[in-house]
């Protein structure tokens, strides 16, 4: 039976209608996940400028592998991996803390299983949220190990001309953004069905790696609209509060208001996502069940048919049974 695909759209309208008629309680899970905004939004522009080291590494580890030191993309993405770990490393006691106390509030919310114990929700997203940090870490692993395939065997080809290069770069863009994207995808969809799971961890893993199937361009479309109201978010921090300090333009206690409604703002949008996939899971549950279902009155029709075309039919005459089929 063919799968029926989600309406993106449908599942967008819905979260924002949940979030909306649940704000009072929404607000309350932004407000714990605020430490945690707050300390992401703060640690870029610090960690943009002090992780030159952790760059330079990157470059030495990404040449020794082998590749063009005239392939902007390695270079682009060095920088990138190297301010993304570094920040990710100073927010961890937070993301370990605040934020998975907040998605626990709002899955709990959300699952209308008021009864359960909350503690059982942060432990299990706790577990997933640690495999998926291996999960992200092998993602990019195997992403850089295709790339050393591809570009060693393209180079002894004699294919190292400047067009080329261009070309390999942008493929190489693309391709590790495909690679990437569908891992958080995944990654998402496992945190949010942990709770629901018997233990958490890589069995969630598992199981989103499963629903995902057929439905990544469902998955992605829902992904996009949070990330970039993430992204603005982030944009307007530093544009408003980054750049503000640094001019020494306004006072630090203007300032440090505004630095802290954006990040509950970037709090915000951090529930949406959460209220996002967690609906995305609900419907692609319901929609493994509806399959299951079809498939058994599938059978049961086909098992009916059989039976009846086997069936003979005797009419009693008055001599003796005359078969009729």
């Amino acid at each position: 039976m063919k799968k029926t695909m989600e309406d993106p759209s449908k599942i967008m309208r819905k979260s924002i209608h949940t979030f909306l008629r649940n704000y009072h309680r929404v607000t309350t899970a932004a407000a714990v996940a605020l430490p945690f905004s707050a300390g992401l939004l703060l640690s870029q522009p610090f960690f943009s400028s002090s992780s030159s080291s952790l760059h330079t590494r990157f470059n030495t580890l990404f040449r020794g592998a082998g590749f063009s030191s005239s392939l902007d993309f390695f270079n682009i993405l060095s920088l990138k991996l190297a301010q993304t770990l570094s920040s990710s490393v100073f927010t961890l006691p937070f993301s370990l803390t605040f934020l998975l106390f907040s998605k626990a509030y709002v899955i709990k919310l959300l699952s209308n299983n008021h009864s359960a114990d909350s503690s059982v929700y942060y432990l299990r997203l706790l577990k997933t949220y640690v495999c998926n940090f291996f999960l992200l870490i092998s993602a990019n692993a195997s992403a850089f190990a295709l790339f050393f395939l591809a570009f060693n065997a393209l180079e002894a080809f004699g294919f190292s001309s400047r067009n080329f290069n261009n070309f390999l770069s942008v493929s190489s863009a693309i391709i590790y953004s495909i690679i990437i994207a569908n891992a958080f995808v995944i990654t998402n969809l496992a945190l949010v069905s942990s709770p629901s799971s018997s233990s958490g961890g890589y069995t969630s893993i598992l199981k989103a790696c499963l629903l995902i199937r057929g439905r990544s361009s469902t998955a992605l479309a829902l992904a996009l609209p949070t990330n970039l109201g993430l992204a603005g978010v982030e944009a307007l921090f530093q544009y408003r509060v980054v750049s503000s300090y640094y001019k020494g333009d306004r006072d630090i206690t203007s300032i440090a208001l505004e630095g802290t409604f954006i990040a509950y703002l970037y709090a915000l949008f951090l529930v949406l996502d959460t209220i996002v996939n967690f609906l995305f899971y609900q419907s692609c549950i319901k929609n493994e069940e509806d399959q299951k279902i079809g498939i058994e009155d599938e059978y049961s029709i086909k098992i009916q048919i059989c039976e009846i075309e086997n069936t003979k039919i005797h009419i009693k005459g008055s001599k003796s049974y005359q078969e009729v089929l």
